[in-house]
């Protein structure tokens, strides 16, 4: 049998070595339009800040490593123009030679991921104006820098990449504005939450600019000047796109297979395409919400490679199913740590679910570990259940160490089936530099006794 896996970064990689070690004499094969694969994109701004000082270190996998050690062939620099379900070929293009072919394949998996939005802005395709997404993304914003010893920077969108992109050029010493359209950065918290984060931002230096648009981009000798929605005028050596992203369907869609509202592959929960041969994983699919059972994107590392991990069990004839996605993450913030997992109260009031009624909140602001022990810390941390049957449907931490440790307990006891008051059961380690007598998690089990007596 020839397994076809086209992308080769997180989830399609991790598909090819999982279903090498079930299956030793299948050929796959890992097509992928770019020059590098199985790549640590989440680690591309600290690489560009310098924290991580050799680019070799952002490589899990090359294509020789790839072959050496688990038999798989890889063509890089190779794209795929269409997959024809009924003879069951792609066409592809060689980058280099500009050669089209056919590659046959029995059963074929979608791993394209996703791709930066660059909206049709005026000046948007300007010299100095960079997506961070792949290896040579980096590549060219790191030359930039360089070259051009860059003083100041604007970085457009306030999630993940934006904020991570502002403290590495931050520590870089550039001055950095970060805009963004909504009333707040790190959409999936709630805004109460991602209040700490602004005042965290301000206090650092960061120019940050929120409810504003770009509505043009305009050169100015080696510069470019950000003009805004409200008629702000920053200048900028350096501009970062982070403005969200876009799921790469556009072969699943033109093969025929059933697309979601939100652009992005309908799959089943054995990780198949509405073609029996056709599987799909990582930002490509649309995946259920854990927690509210609605079709959702959540474009995640964690994710995608646990969705490789599933398709090759199924193919492979191992029963393997994929329960939805809870969408748990942590962002560094210079010195603070925003978390989440499962839903957030904007989300449920947009379901049409009321406070009181259908959902309660605990909010506490708790030491990270024992006060009296030096470098203690506020943890701020918001959970959510229902009123029904106390079910937690969602949690937000921000705050310095720890902050990871407990959204961890938190997404297990959601993802388990915990209930609000199940926190005061747990128990968890103790010693002062790591956390209280009565742990933060804990405390909230005791406070939601309140609400069920």
């Amino acid at each position: 049998m020839k397994v076809l896996v086209i992308g080769g970064v997180a989830g399609g990689a991790s598909f090819a070595a999982r279903y090498r070690r079930l299956d030793k004499k299948s050929e796959i094969t890992i097509i992928d339009r770019g020059e590098y694969i199985s790549f640590a994109n989440c680690g591309l701004p600290y690489y560009v800040g310098n924290v991580i000082d050799d680019r070799a270190k952002l490589f899990v996998h090359t294509p020789e490593s790839m072959k050496e050690k688990f038999n798989i062939d890889v063509k890089i620099k190779n794209d795929v123009l269409k997959i024809d379900p009924s003879r069951k070929v792609v066409s592809v293009k060689n980058l280099l030679t500009g050669d089209i072919y056919e590659e046959p394949y029995d059963k074929l998996v979608i791993a394209t991921g996703s791709s930066p939005l660059k909206p049709p802005i005026p000046g948007i395709d300007g010299n100095n104006i960079f997506t961070l997404w792949t290896i040579p993304d980096t590549d060219k914003i790191k030359n930039h820098i360089e070259k051009t010893s860059a003083k100041k920077a604007a970085v457009i969108g306030g999630g993940f990449i934006g904020i991570e992109m502002a403290e590495n050029l931050h520590a870089l010493g550039i001055e950095v504005s970060i805009i963004e359209m909504a009333d707040q950065v790190m959409a999936p918290l709630d805004k109460e939450m991602s209040e700490y984060l602004h005042a965290h931002l301000k206090d650092m230096g960061v120019n940050l600019i929120l409810e504003d648009g770009v509505k043009e981009f305009l050169p100015k000798e080696n510069k470019t000047v950000v003009v805004t929605s409200t008629g702000k005028k920053i200048e900028a050596d350096l501009i970062i796109l982070s403005i969200g992203i876009k799921p790469n369907s556009f072969l699943a869609k033109d093969a025929g297979l059933t697309i979601g509202q939100r652009g992005g592959i309908v799959v089943d929960k054995a990780m198949v395409t509405s073609n029996p041969d056709i599987y799909a994983v990582g930002d490509v699919i649309e995946v259920e919400d854990f927690v509210n059972k609605v079709p959702t994107m959540i474009p995640l590392a964690g994710p995608a490679n646990k969705q490789g991990r599933i398709a090759a069990n199924n193919l492979a004839g191992i029963a393997d199913y994929y329960s939805g996605t809870q969408g748990t993450a942590a962002v560094k913030v210079f010195e603070l740590i925003a978390s989440s997992t499962g839903t957030n109260e904007k989300t449920l009031q947009k379901l049409g679910k009321v406070k009181g009624s259908d959902y309660e909140i605990i909010k506490i602001d708790a030491s990270n570990h024992a006060e009296y022990y030096p470098g203690s810390q506020t943890l701020h941390i918001k959970v959510i259940f229902s009123l029904s049957d106390g079910k937690i449907l969602g949690a937000q931490i921000v705050g310095g160490d720890g902050t990871d440790k407990r959204i961890d307990i938190l997404a297990t006891a959601l993802r388990l089936g915990g209930r609000i008051n199940d926190l005061k059961e747990l128990e968890l380690a103790y010693a002062p530099p790591y956390s209280t007598s009565k742990d933060p998690i804990n405390i909230i089990g005791f406070i939601s006794e309140k609400f069920f007596d």
